[in-house]
């Protein structure tokens, strides 16, 4: 079995290597938050627990 060229191995880490910048950006530029407004109505519920041993 021939082995590959460094060149090779080379071209494959760019390609890989802007893979993943490609798609860390899209993530990042593309992920929606949620309003501000939606969050503040949301009353925060506390639920104490009591053991019984």
């Amino acid at each position: 079995m021939p082995q590959m060229a460094p060149i090779s191995w080379l071209i494959l880490f760019i390609v890989f290597s802007l893979t993943l910048v490609i798609f860390n950006i899209k993530n990042y530029f593309f992920f929606s938050y949620n309003s501000n407004e939606s969050t503040q109505n949301l009353s925060i519920k506390q639920h104490k627990m009591t053991w019984k041993w």
